[in-house]
Parts: structure tokens; sequence; C-alpha cells
């Protein structure tokens, strides 16, 4: 199994503010995926549209994780995982999308767009406004 890694970091911005935007529907909808709906809490389900669903599996300060129930065949059984902590004045979030079966072109694409994210999700904590979909970064034709 392979996995997509990525690593940013806040200065400035408490770790609470950090966990409620990839823990919360409100948080997610600002920076990933603008029509997220569903229940946050443990046991869960979260819809990100586009048949995309997930059950929250861990939310705890220092880690918010969904195992993905429906949506891409590529991601069913996944896990997305944000790990927040701090480091003196930055907050670190160190995501995962673990549990690939294969480095398929398709992962290719979603680590960039994971990529690009995770750039909507600085942006979003540090200046309030995020690029969720529909308004992220055109990056290929399977945008």
């Amino acid at each position: 199994m392979v996995d997509i890694l990525h690593r940013i970091a806040v200065e400035g911005i408490a770790p609470q503010t950090v966990f409620d935007a990839v823990a919360t529907r409100a948080g997610i909808a600002s920076w990933w995926i603008g029509d997220t709906s569903g229940d946050d809490a443990v046991g869960g389900t979260l819809d990100f549209g586009a048949g995309i669903k997930s059950t929250v599996v861990e939310r705890r300060p220092e880690r918010v994780s969904w195992q993905v129930t429906e949506g891409f065949e590529e991601w069913i059984g996944t896990r997305i995982t944000f790990d927040i902590r701090r480091d003196d004045d930055w907050t670190v979030v160190l995501f995962k999308h673990e549990g690939w079966a294969e480095p398929a072109e398709f992962m290719h694409h979603c680590s960039t767009k994971w990529g690009v994210f995770m750039v909507s999700l600085k942006q979003y904590l540090e200046t309030g406004t995020g690029s969720p979909t529909p308004h992220d970064t055109l990056i290929d034709n399977w945008s």
C-alpha cells in the first residue's frame, strides 16, 4: 500500500483554530469541498459531494481522521488523517491519505490536488479565505 503525504505550518494560529478547520463541516467547506454536509462527530458520516462519503473515526485536538466509505473506487477503504501539533509559534499539520492499493495515475492526480487543498487550508487559516471546490486550482483534465 502507498500513501499521500503533505505538511503545512501556520505561524501564530492556535491549534484549536486548525482543528476547527479540519474537523467541522463549516471549516472543511471553507478550504476543501464547498458543499460539505453530514455529521462531523465520531461515528458520523461526512458527505463531500460528488459521491464521496467518509466516516469520522477520530476527532481529537491533535488528530482528525476519516475512513472513506463511498466515492472514487481507489479511495474506498482509504483513510484521510490530519495530525496537528504546536512547534514554537507555529502550528503544523501533517496530512496523510493512506491505504492506496497502488500508485496508479489517479493517485498522482490526487496527490497534486491534495497539495492544492493544503495550500487552500493554509490560506484559509492565515487570511480567512480558502479556495474550496469549485473555486480550487484546475491542475489537469481530471479536476
